[in-house]
């Protein structure tokens, strides 16, 4: 089971890449936009709750771990954006996979097969021919300024998925740990909305400006449905599997991502990225074995 969850994680982490893509086609306000995902998941979330969780302390302890971790990575992953496009950005975000099984070998005593090193192999190697070959504008200082924030952002990504086996395995409720994630995300995503887009000046149509609410709020609240199944397929998946293998087969929805821009988004398909997809293919059967 804990395969069909990591693939069912992908999925929902492919349809809300391809929704943030279109977020970000436009000039909007990211803080209201995590906010409101975090309204819809913690709807959402709450929905799967059936009981209150055996260990509180280990529960909110856990949840307020991996929530911090969570949401500061994607503050981290939009301040990256902000200098790296966001094809680099999101190539290099997905590289937390590394982290991942390394964490779950050496902090969750986990063991990786031979079948489960080549996987991995194949996803380094799919990552990397979807890698941009160049990066359009900034300074060489800014640059290296966004690829260093997007690093610490995959990081504490990897973060999240360890914290939240680690908590699971120590009594954490699964279901408590999702709603808690996302009470981080509304209070996060009104924090980054005050600090940083604070003078973001707005229109000054009344009609575009009242269409730019709909659509942010369509948006969030259709990136809010995605991130709560992500999550509760995550948690779903690491509740009765390793995290050597849950994590890495979630991480291939660039795969997805990469199939649907090419049909939605009319972007090209070279032989490098159809390599690429074949490799990411190639590594869900491996860590699946």
């Amino acid at each position: 089971m804990a395969v069909f969850w990591a693939v069912c994680c992908m999925i929902f982490t492919a349809g809300n890449d391809l929704t943030f893509k279109f977020f970000a086609r436009r000039k909007r306000s990211y803080g209201l936009f995590l906010a409101i995902i975090g309204v819809i998941w913690l709807i959402t979330a709450f929905c799967f709750v059936r009981e209150m969780p055996g260990d509180w302390r280990a529960t909110i302890l856990w949840g307020a771990i991996s929530g911090v971790f969570s949401i500061v990575g994607n503050i981290l992953l939009l301040e990256g954006m902000r200098v790296l496009d966001a094809g680099a950005c999101s190539t290099i975000y997905r590289l937390n996979l590394v982290p991942v099984v390394l964490g779950a070998a050496l902090l969750l005593g986990e063991s990786i097969s031979p079948a489960g090193f080549a996987g991995i192999f194949c996803a380094l190697l799919a990552v990397i021919g979807f890698m941009p070959r160049r990066q359009e504008g900034g300074g060489h200082q800014a640059v290296l300024a966004g690829i260093g924030i997007t690093v610490v952002a995959a990081l504490l990504r990897a973060g999240m998925g360890l914290s939240y086996r680690y908590g699971f395995m120590h009594g954490a409720d699964s279901s408590w740990v999702v709603v808690i994630n996302a009470v981080f995300w509304i209070g996060g995503g009104i924090l980054y909305r005050i600090s940083r887009e604070n003078g973001t000046p707005a229109a000054t149509d009344p009609a575009v400006r009242r269409r730019e609410r709909n659509k942010l709020l369509g948006y969030g609240v259709l990136s809010g449905v995605l991130v709560a199944a992500i999550v509760i397929t995550m948690a779903a998946g690491l509740a009765c599997g390793n995290a050597s293998v849950v994590l890495p087969i979630a991480q291939m929805s660039f795969i997805l991502t990469g199939i649907l821009g090419v049909i939605l988004l009319k972007e090209k398909l070279g032989p490098r990225r159809i390599a690429a997809v074949l490799a990411g293919a190639a590594a869900i059967l491996l860590l699946s074995l």
